[in-house]
């Protein structure tokens, strides 16, 4: 049976830069396709006799990465527009059927995932799609090991490698949430520009000129200056909207110009920064007291005072639902959404991890506490409950997690204008609920 896995020298690129494609295959019939994400799906470019050999994995591959040969380079056309690419590799080969047969034919297809930016930052539009792509390489276990250790050989790894396939469409990827999402922005005929995360780090200056940046998803993965530079971005009047759950839950580092990511977390004692004194660099949690600077001051909410609804055993008979509390709101506008009603449900928009904030109930509704970071201009809009396990490692204990959390809605201001979902699961709801994508709407044209 045929075989083929590959990667790029970069998960990004703009027009006329060189994309290096590395390889391995057991087929001498290979070719590759490149599609534009979205709705309609562009057909970009296709390829036949890509020549491809077999190139065995060697030992800590997920740090080192494979270090195949280049087998294909391609010049990104100056034409293409900022979006996602997937290049799709082919191999074909004979299977053990019998002859005459058109089942005999045996095809193995891998995809890798390629993010184009603009030339010329917010030229086409002035919201920017960071993709979560340090979540993408955290879960990866291409190689033998993850950041996690469920789907590692052994203890799971502090540090793992871009130069892995696997990036984006497989695992925590691409297609869990954010596919969903851009998919829907094709449809009403929003137009975005795209980045990846890494880019919020080495790439401040180009998105100065977009008014409204975006996370959407599982963005659990950030490093200092990638928050840094988005902090500093919404302190100048830009705008910042999480559609995602779990936000920039773990600090970590880069090394090697982004091709190496360091995330000790709950081994954040091994990390070379802990035992030097540089406690702000160590990569735990944002939360934890070692690092002391909580995701609730960028976000507006935190896992730690979130939680698990339906997964993890907490909810799981859950209605995956947001009870609003705000409903005056102009995020509510078109929605005709009264007090204490509830939405998301029938797509569970509240599912997998959420992000909250301290609160108390005030007048009947809830005011947050401010002792997490939460911003003194937060309003919270809805809420869900969620749940903490007995399976959470120690490290969140120490962070003083809530055992009985609420998925937290919300928005501040301080300079710009801040939106959460705080859940993972927004995007479920695009396809079909119409309040969720009213709400989407409402916030892509206020604050885009």
């Amino acid at each position: 049976m045929p075989f083929i896995e590959g990667y790029l020298n970069t998960l990004t690129a703009t027009p006329g830069e060189t994309v290096q494609l590395f390889a391995s295959s057991n087929s001498k019939n290979c070719s590759l396709k490149i599609v534009r994400e979205g709705e309609p799906e562009e057909n970009v470019l296709s390829k036949q006799d890509v020549e491809i050999e077999e190139h065995p994995i060697p030992d800590r591959a997920w740090e080192t990465g494979p270090g195949w040969p280049c087998c294909w380079e391609y010049a990104i056309p100056e034409d293409w527009r900022s979006g996602v690419y997937r290049i799709e590799l082919h191999a074909d080969g004979q299977g053990n059927l019998p002859k005459n047969t058109h089942w005999g034919r045996r095809t193995a297809e891998h995809h890798v995932l390629l993010v184009v930016r603009s030339a010329k930052p917010a030229s086409t539009s002035k919201i920017l799609l960071q993709l979560t792509t340090c979540t993408y390489m955290a879960y990866n276990c291409w190689g033998g090991k993850s950041t996690y250790e469920y789907n590692s050989e052994g203890r799971q790894a502090a540090l793992v490698n871009l130069l892995r396939p696997g990036h984006g469409y497989y695992g925590s990827g691409f297609t869990n949430w954010e596919r969903q999402f851009v998919h829907w922005c094709d449809r009403e005929s929003i137009e975005l520009e795209y980045a990846t995360n890494y880019d919020l780090e080495t790439w401040p200056e180009g998105f100065d000129d977009y008014r409204l940046i975006l996370s959407v998803g599982h963005d659990e993965y950030w490093s200092a200056p990638m928050r840094n530079n988005l902090e500093r971005f919404i302190e100048n009047g830009g705008n910042a909207s999480f559609f995602s759950g779990n936000s920039v839950c773990w600090q970590v580092r880069f090394e090697d110009n982004g091709k190496t990511m360091i995330a000790y977390k709950e081994n954040y004692k091994d990390d070379p920064r802990y035992k030097s004194g540089e406690h702000h660099l160590v990569s735990a949690l944002w939360s934890h007291p070692v690092v002391n600077r909580p995701e609730n001051h960028l976000t507006g909410v935190g896992f730690p005072m979130g939680g698990y609804h339906l997964s993890h055993g907490a909810y799981m008979d859950g209605p995956g639902e947001y009870n609003v509390r705000q409903a005056d709101h102009w995020v509510f506008e078109g929605t005709e959404l009264k007090e204490g009603q509830t939405f998301g449900g029938e797509n569970t928009i509240v599912g997998y991890e959420t992000d909250g904030c301290a609160y108390i109930e005030k007048n009947g509704y809830p005011v947050p506490t401010h002792v997490d970071g939460t911003p003194e201009s937060f309003i919270i809009l809805c809420q869900a409950p969620a749940l903490w396990t007995g399976m959470d490692f120690d490290v969140f204990q120490e962070a003083k997690v809530s055992s009985d959390g609420r998925a937290t809605m919300g928005i501040y201001e301080r300079g710009g204008t801040v939106f959460t979902s705080g859940t993972t699961d927004w995007s479920h709801g695009l396809e079909d609920d119409p309040i969720v994508q009213q709400i989407t709407r409402n916030i892509l044209n206020r604050l885009g």
